[in-house]
C-alpha cells in the first residue's frame, strides 16, 4: 500500500528538494513570461512561479487556465527566494487540477471580504475557505480544548446528557415542541438537571452541551441553537464554583494567547489574561445609579452590563449575591436579605467585556425546599417528580454554572455578531445550510 506523502505547506519551508502538496487555489498572476499561483492549504500559504521557457510549457500553460479555489495538487522542486513570502518558492513539475472552481464565486471570499455577514452564511461552506473565518474556529477549538485540560486537572468527569427531555429543564415556555413516538417531547433548554443529578453521585462532572431556546429575538447576542461549557461540583457553594469559574476562563485565555497569535493578530486583538472582580448585586446598582443607568429589581439590562465591561476592562466581573426573584427556581436561597431586607440567592453572573458569559450558582438538594421554590414560580410540582425524587437517597449540596461558547469566542475577537462565532447558525430565519 503506498503512503500518500502530502508535505503541508508549513512544513515545507524547512524541506530542501521536491514536495508535493495539496490545497486550494488562492490567487494568481500573469505577467507574461512568469506566472504565479499562491497556493493555500490549512497551515499557510506558498507562491508556486512558472517561467516560460524553463517550466514544462503544458504546466505553465494550465497555471494560466485554473480559477481561484480550485483544489489542486502540485509536485515541484522548492528554491529559497529573498522576494517570496516566507523566504521560499516552489517550481512546478506537476500539475493535477482535482477540482475545478466555478466562476464568478457566489462571495467574496478574499481576506478582506466586502460581502454582508447572511449572504456569507448563506455560503458558509465556501466562507469557511477565508483564513479570518478559519481564524475564529481554530480558536474556538483552543478554547474547547483548554476547557477540558483544566476539567481534567481538577478532577471532573465529562458525561454526555440527553437533548429531548419530558419536560422544560428550565420551566420556561420557550422551548420547541417534537413528536416523540406517541408522546410530546422537548428539545433541552440546559442540561442542568441531569448534571446536578451526576454531581450528586460523581461529584465533579462537566459537558459541552447543546441547548435550545425557541425565544423569537433576532439580536446580535442571542441564538436560538447555541451551545454551553457546563460543570456541576459536589460539596460546593457558589463561591467555590466562581472560583473555579474564573480559573478555567484565565487558564483558556492563556492557552489562545500561546496557540493563537496570529489569529488575535488578525483581528487586532489585544488579548489580556482577566483579571477577577467580585460586587453584591446591590453595589452594581449603586454603581450604575451614579452612571445614571437603569437597572431591575432583579436583572442587569444589556446598558449596565456594558458599563461594567468599560468599568472593568480585562475583568471578570463576578455579580453575587443576586435577588432571589432573579434566579431559577434550582438556585439555593441565601441566609443573607438585601438592603431592603429582599430574599437573596446563592447564585451569580459573570460579567465579561461588557457581556454576560457565565451564570450558576448552588442548587437547592432539599426536595422539600424545590417543591416550595417550584410553587412560588407557579411551576407544575408534578412535572419534576423524577428530578425532585433523585435528591431523596442522599444528596450532597453542590453548585455549577453554564458558559456560552460561542459567546465567549465572539466577545475574545471582538466580533460586532455571534454568528459569526458559529459553523452554521440557527436563528430564527435559519435552517441552512
Amino acid at each position: 500500500m503506498e503512503i500518500n506523502k502530502r508535505t503541508y505547506i508549513k512544513e515545507a519551508f524547512s524541506k530542501k528538494g521536491e514536495v508535493e502538496l495539496y490545497g486550494w487555489v488562492h490567487d494568481t498572476r500573469d505577467l507574461s513570461k512568469v506566472r504565479f499561483i499562491v497556493l493555500r492549504d490549512i497551515t499557510g500559504r506558498i507562491q508556486i512561479v512558472g517561467i516560460k521557457g524553463e517550466t514544462n510549457e503544458k504546466i505553465f500553460e494550465l497555471m494560466n487556465e485554473i480559477p481561484r479555489e480550485s483544489v489542486v495538487r502540485i509536485k515541484g522542486t522548492l528554491k529559497d527566494s529573498k522576494q517570496a513570502p516566507g523566504g521560499k518558492e516552489l517550481n512546478p513539475l506537476e500539475i493535477e487540477v482535482i477540482s475545478k472552481s466555478e466562476h464568478p464565486l457566489p462571495i467574496d471570499v478574499s481576506d478582506h471580504s466586502k460581502t454582508e455577514l447572511p449572504k456569507r452564511l448563506d455560503y458558509r461552506f465556501l466562507d469557511l475557505h477565508r483564513e479570518r473565518t478559519q481564524a475564529i474556529f481554530k480558536i474556538n477549538n483552543t478554547l474547547l480544548q483548554a476547557y477540558r485540560e483544566f476539567m481534567e486537572k481538577e478532577g471532573a468527569i465529562e458525561c454526555i446528557f440527553p437533548s429531548i427531555i419530558g419536560t422544560s429543564s428550565e420551566g420556561g415556555t420557550e422551548v420547541y415542541p417534537v413528536q416523540y413516538f406517541e408522546k410530546k417531547a422537548l428539545l433541552s433548554q440546559s442540561c442542568q438537571l441531569y448534571k446536578q443529578m451526576l454531581a450528586c453521585s460523581m461529584e465533579k462532572v462537566f459537558a459541552v452541551f447543546t441547548v435550545w431556546r425557541a425565544e423569537k429575538h433576532n439580536t446580535t447576542r442571542h441564538l436560538n441553537e447555541s451551545r454551553q461549557y457546563d460543570f456541576e461540583m459536589a460539596f460546593a457553594d457558589d463561591k467555590i464554583v466562581m472560583d473555579v469559574l474564573a480559573r478555567c476562563v484565565q487558564h483558556m485565555i492563556k492557552r489562545v494567547l500561546e496557540k493563537n497569535p496570529k489569529e488575535l493578530e488578525m483581528y487586532e486583538v489585544k488579548l489580556k489574561v482577566p483579571e477577577i472582580k467580585y460586587l453584591a448585586f446591590h453595589e452594581v446598582a449603586d454603581i450604575m445609579k451614579k452612571e445614571k443607568i437603569h437597572v431591575g429589581k432583579d436583572d442587569l439590562s444589556p446598558e449596565a452590563e456594558r458599563k461594567l465591561g468599560e468599568l472593568y476592562p480585562d475583568t471578570i466581573v463576578f455579580v453575587h449575591d443576586w435577588p432571589l426573584s432573579g434566579k431559577p427556581f434550582y438556585i439555593m436561597p441565601s441566609d443573607k436579605k438585601g438592603p431592603n431586607k429582599e430574599p437573596l440567592a446563592n447564585g451569580f453572573d459573570a460579567i465579561y467585556k461588557g457581556m454576560e458569559i457565565s451564570s450558576g450558582g448552588q442548587r437547592i438538594h432539599l426536595p422539600e425546599l424545590l417543591i416550595e421554590r417550584f410553587k412560588a414560580k407557579k411551576m407544575k410540582v408534578e412535572n419534576f417528580k423524577d428530578y425532585i425524587d433523585s435528591f431523596r437517597y442522599g444528596a450532597p449540596f453542590h453548585a455549577g454554572w453554564g458558559m456560552g461558547v460561542e459567546r465567549i469566542t465572539m466577545l475574545i475577537l471582538g466580533l460586532p455578531n455571534i454568528r459569526e462565532a458559529v459553523l452554521f447558525p440557527r436563528d430564527r430565519d435559519r435552517l441552512t445550510p
